[in-house]
């Protein structure tokens, strides 16, 4: 079977009046899309408190039956994640195969990793998935080949054989293999840091345009962009990977942009786990611009997701910019700054100019305007405030080269002989 020809059911439970189930439901259907399965029908139940051993009540559970051989379904996924006993009960009395949210967004993220260490993130996290399931998803996963939740790499038929010791000597191994690549990361960011440049990093929900963003400034500020550009679709987690682009603005000022993976509503931990010293990245920012999906009208949920996504890998009090994309497509005048929110559109590259100018005043607030006096004899100092600081106007005076500049504090403080006026 392939995952084209897949027919699922979505089932989902609202536990005590849930505010986003309507939301979480609509989102599911998307995650199932992006896994290219047919979604031919839904059916969800108001509960105070899941059924241990089914998820839903045992007449719910015969009504998905029905609905399955009604419309000829062949998958039934579940909106939260599932234990290994409701794995197996439901697959017993459904007849059919079952997965949830998580083997869902696990798998999105299967296909979407390209590099090296973003394939090892996902190995870790799905087979720490499925340790605890071996016993629930055994039979089916030898009944299936292909489809949602066996299209992995070297998680098919085969694995189903491993022991419990072989996946734990499995993820001993992938994550030997990972710490090498984060102590490469973290040397890079250590040689970032000598540098003394200031970072900023795009946060926000899947597909909220992060990565457009990312490309704008790079179309920007670099006349070779091309080399430099990101993915950019739109889709769910488009881009995994951590990007990072050097950012040089017009007045010699510079930035590191960073770019990282979406968030989504219920994002499984064992990912969060694995993704943990990729979102350290952002841990490291001074400043966070946090894209929102302006024209999705749960976008508010989005922000409220994110946030709590980012408290649980323990950021905050990071200065943060809001950035409402996509306000090209609802109503209001754009590009409109109000407080800590910019209104904006990177795809029609409407508002940067704002943007920009809203994160130079968080990133630069170390910078000093003042006028140096240099003697001829120090024609060297000239030289690097040329390069290393905005210089606004020079001229000529008898006893040496009067500068009106602005440049970073330290440079003030280690050349403060030469102030003649601030």
């Amino acid at each position: 079977m392939t995952e084209l020809e897949q027919r699922a059911i979505l089932v989902g439970v609202n536990l005590n009046n849930e505010r986003d189930f309507e939301y979480s439901m609509e989102e599911l259907a998307n995650l199932a899309a992006a896994c290219e399965v047919e979604v031919v029908g839904e059916l969800s139940q108001n509960l105070q408190r899941i059924n241990p051993s089914h998820y839903l009540g045992t007449g719910k559970t015969e009504e998905v039956k029905m609905l399955i051989n009604a419309q000829d379904a062949n998958l039934v996924v579940f909106n939260d994640e599932l234990s290994p006993s409701q794995i197996r009960n439901l697959e017993k009395d459904l007849e059919c195969k079952v997965i949830d949210r998580t083997i869902l967004i696990l798998d999105i993220f299967d296909k979407r990793a390209k590099t090296k260490e973003a394939q090892l993130q996902v190995e870790v996290a799905k087979l720490r998935y499925m340790l605890p399931r071996l016993n629930g998803l055994r039979e089916s996963l030898g009944r299936q080949s292909g489809g949602v939740g066996t299209s992995n790499r070297g998680l098919g038929e085969k694995q189903v054989e491993l022991d419990r010791r072989r996946i734990e000597d499995r993820i001993t191994m992938l994550n030997k293999e990972l710490e090498e690549l984060v102590a490469h990361r973290q040397t890079q960011r250590k040689q970032r840091k000598k540098k003394g440049l200031p970072v900023a990093a795009l946060v926000g929900y899947t597909n909220a345009g992060k990565s457009t963003f990312m490309n704008a400034f790079v179309e920007r500020f670099h006349p070779t962009f091309d080399e430099k550009q990101v993915f950019e679709k739109d889709m769910l987690f488009a881009t995994l990977e951590t990007s990072v682009r050097h950012i040089p603005l017009p007045d010699k000022k510079e930035f590191l942009l960073t770019d990282t993976v979406g968030f989504v509503s219920k994002l499984p931990h064992h990912l969060v786990k694995a993704f943990r010293s990729t979102l350290e990245e952002v841990a490291e920012a001074d400043l966070l611009i946090h894209v929102v999906d302006y024209a999705n009208p749960n976008y508010e949920q989005m922000i409220e997701i994110t946030n709590e996504t980012l408290k649980g890998i323990g950021i905050k009090e990071i200065p943060t910019i809001f950035a409402y994309n996509k306000a090209d497509l609802t109503e209001g005048e754009i590009p409109r700054v109000a407080g800590d929110r910019i209104y904006l559109s990177a795809k029609k590259r409407m508002g940067m100019d704002e943007l920009i100018g809203m994160i130079k005043e968080h990133l630069f607030q170390d910078y000093v305007q003042c006028r140096m006096l240099i003697p001829y004899d120090k024609g060297q100092i000239i030289s690097y405030f040329n390069e290393q600081a905005n210089v606004i106007e020079t001229t000529y005076e008898e006893n040496g080269t009067l500068i009106q500049l602005e440049c970073k504090q330290s440079d003030y403080d280690k050349y403060r002989e030469y102030v003649v006026s601030q």
